[in-house]
């Protein structure tokens, strides 16, 4: 079954299938902006800390079940059970995972047709075609279905080619890219008008902001960021020589994402200041910096159109580099499911992914056509409720349920000595323990659940 299934072929090309899973939206603007919210270098310092007290414990129970099973995620999670009751609850995690993913790509394909949209854009205005211009970058159902369909198209066509000839041989291709455009953009960036001031919100620590709401803050970014929980990095890990250093691999991973992640920061923090010395808004009306949509849609743009002829260059540099970022995140989310339809249902690769992706693009219409009333709704439903809780019922499977004297073996493939390292000594009861309780923790403060206890007792 194995060889079917596909295998990647080095190391580079899992650490950019899994870096480029991890690095996404959320890390471009949503990174930069927490920590700007939060205290600048203060935020960074205590996510550095989280990405690997939390983040990086929890990568590792994915790639491990996954490079043991080489199945999809409920396989997987039934190949590691031990009695029905943990082979039913092994189904509704995998089948909990399969769908999550599916709803993160539901609406992350609607938001990166936006990032294509606005691609496009300023090569419309270069050609005059100003009402195509204006077309492009304002919203509608039509240019939103029209645009998540191409982005759900370029998806699927990777998927469809393979895991070495489709996800490694792409996410090998778009991430030295993403990173060679980030960095041009932050040394241009950096010579604008007001940049300094950005820099300084971003790197130098106030510590007054420093509360324990800063603290889960960190930890959900940490969590998140590393596409933890839906099963991304269980799936990539099934595609992993055993030959390879698990606990190399995931720390590598680890410090690849926050590495771009901070790397990041330094471009959309400035960026948002030259914007504010061109006359564009960035501060709310409460005195919070604008995020999210707002900041990516309609900030930068306003940026971009103050700079005149380079605003066009820099305009489809930056909509490159988040439709890169885009796409290396949602190939591992579409791989999910189209995993699970090869091995269960026996379809070959490419009818999978033409029967996922069409399955997916169709919630994504009635998302469209329903936008206010579903769209925040299944953002929630998939990330804030469904995704930390399939992280800890993944962190339960590592630590309690998968025998460890099995955890060990698999280990060991790849790293003969692991059992006599401090990390051996610390993850198998830090995965059972502590990781747990703080995604638990994370999720109880992204869900307002501390403020309702308080609020009783109060």
């Amino acid at each position: 079954m194995s060889a079917p299934r596909g295998q990647f072929s080095s190391n580079i090309g899992f650490l950019m299938a899994a870096a480029g899973s991890a690095v996404g939206l959320g890390n471009i603007w949503g990174f930069p902006t927490k920590a700007a919210q939060n205290g600048g270098a203060a935020f960074v310092v205590v996510y550095l800390i989280l990405a690997f007290l939390l983040a990086y414990p929890a990568l590792m129970a994915e790639l491990t079940i996954g490079r043991h099973a080489r199945r999809n995620m409920v396989q997987a999670l039934r190949g590691i059970s031990v009695g029905p009751l943990s082979r039913l609850f092994g189904n509704l995690t995998g089948f909990g995972g399969i769908v999550v993913a599916s709803l993160i790509l539901s609406f992350y394909s609607i938001v990166a047709g936006w990032m294509v949209a606005h691609l496009a854009e300023p090569f419309a205005r270069l050609f005059g075609a100003d009402d195509v211009a204006s077309w492009l970058t304002t919203g509608s159902i039509g240019r939103n279905l029209l645009f998540a369909a191409i982005f759900s198209s370029m998806t699927m066509v990777i998927i469809a080619s393979g895991v070495e000839k489709g996800i490694e041989r792409w996410s090998t291709l778009l991430m030295p890219a993403l990173i060679i455009l980030l960095l041009l953009l932050i040394i241009y960036v950096l010579t604008q008008p007001g940049a300094m001031a950005g820099l300084e919100a971003y790197l130098i620590p106030d510590f007054s902001h420093f509360s324990w709401e800063l603290v889960i803050s960190a930890m959900g970014q940490a969590f998140f960021s590393l596409s933890l929980g839906v099963g991304t990095m269980l799936i990539y890990g099934s595609y992993l020589s055993k030959q390879e250093s698990l606990p190399r691999l995931g720390a590598l991973v680890t410090l690849i994402d926050v590495g771009i992640a901070f790397t990041a920061g330094l471009l959309i923090l400035p960026a948002m200041y030259v914007a504010q010395e061109a006359g564009t808004q960035i501060f709310a009306a409460s005195g919070e910096l604008i995020a999210g949509p707002d900041l990516i849609l309609q900030v930068l743009p306003a940026l971009f159109d103050t700079m005149g002829t380079a605003g066009l260059f820099v305009a489809t540099a930056f909509f490159a580099l988040m439709t890169i970022a885009s796409v290396t995140s949602s190939i591992s989310m579409l791989e999910v499911p189209v995993a699970f339809s090869i091995e269960n249902l026996k379809l070959g690769r490419k009818r999978a992914t033409l029967l996922v992706g069409l399955v997916i693009f169709a919630i994504s219409s009635l998302i469209i056509f329903n936008f206010d009333a579903l769209f925040v709704l299944v953002i929630t439903i998939s990330t804030e409720y469904g995704q930390p809780l399939l992280g800890v019922a993944l962190c339960i499977f590592a630590g309690w349920i998968w025998r460890r004297d099995e955890v060990l073996m698999e280990l060991k493939k790849g790293h003969e000595n692991i059992g006599s390292t401090l990390f051996w000594k610390v993850w198998p009861w830090y995965v059972r323990i502590v990781c747990p309780v703080l995604i638990l923790a994370a999720f109880a403060q992204s869900v307002g659940l501390f403020s309702r206890i308080l609020d009783i007792f109060a």
